[in-house]
């Protein structure tokens, strides 16, 4: 993607805020902002943002809770979440609730680019016409289109957040093939802070491709080694 893609910053901190938005601003991209979960929804009736920056503690809604929000509407807008409460948990309780990636505070404005880059590049680009010969891959009735990010069913098509995309996309790619967490981590972009972020991806994935998450046919765990994707009819 482009590096005048559309990124939403959402921070209470005005002095902060102006900030993120010079710094954007100045890397190329288009910027929109807002100073709370409210102002934002504001946003999102008329915008179309790229990207989600989005400040975890805010008066009122959190941004955890936005981004709940966002999931259950079935809006996969990805969503960088920014807090200054960087332990395990707490990464974990984002991932959890649909964000894409998550970056403690405080951190360098270089950290924040480049995350913000690597989450643009995991979103399929539309596809050349040879990438449409290879074919989707077959989940029950379900097809998944790597080159899309497409999740498709009988009802049509199933929305995916750019996480749950990235992750299928690196499965796909290596069908009946054991892929470590270190695998999908590199796969990713991810920092070595992603590994549990995955599992609790693969549990997201799991409840939209899955007819019973809790006895999976597709998504498989290699114990002790990783994640094997296993397509059919």
């Amino acid at each position: 993607m482009s590096e005048d893609a559309l990124i939403l910053v959402v921070e209470d901190d005005a002095r902060l805020r102006g900030q993120l938005s010079r710094y954007l601003s100045d890397n190329g991209f288009r910027v929109s902002t807002a100073g709370d979960a409210a102002a934002a929804r504001d946003q999102l009736r008329f915008l179309h943002p790229d990207l989600m920056v989005l400040d975890v503690m805010m008066p009122g809604e959190s941004g955890l809770d936005l981004t709940e929000a966002l999931r259950r509407e079935e809006n996969d807008l990805p969503v960088l979440l920014l807090t200054a409460r960087g332990a395990p948990e707490d990464r974990i309780a984002g991932f959890e609730a649909g964000a894409d990636d998550y970056l403690p505070k405080p951190f360098e404005p270089k950290e924040l680019l480049l995350r913000i880059r690597a989450m643009l590049r995991r979103i399929p680009p539309p596809p050349a016409p040879s990438a449409e010969a290879a074919g989707p891959t077959q989940l029950g009735d379900l097809a998944y289109d790597p080159h899309r990010g497409e999740l498709r069913g009988p009802n049509g098509t199933i929305r995916l957040t750019g996480g749950e995309a990235a992750l299928l996309t690196a499965l796909a790619r290596r069908p009946n093939e054991v892929l470590s967490r270190e695998d999908i981590v590199e796969a990713l972009g991810m920092d070595d802070s992603g590994e549990r972020a995955i599992d609790v991806q693969v549990t997201r994935l799991r409840r939209k491709i899955e007819a019973d998450p809790r006895e999976p046919r597709f998504l498989h765990t290699a114990r002790g080694r990783g994640y094997v994707l296993k397509p059919g009819p």
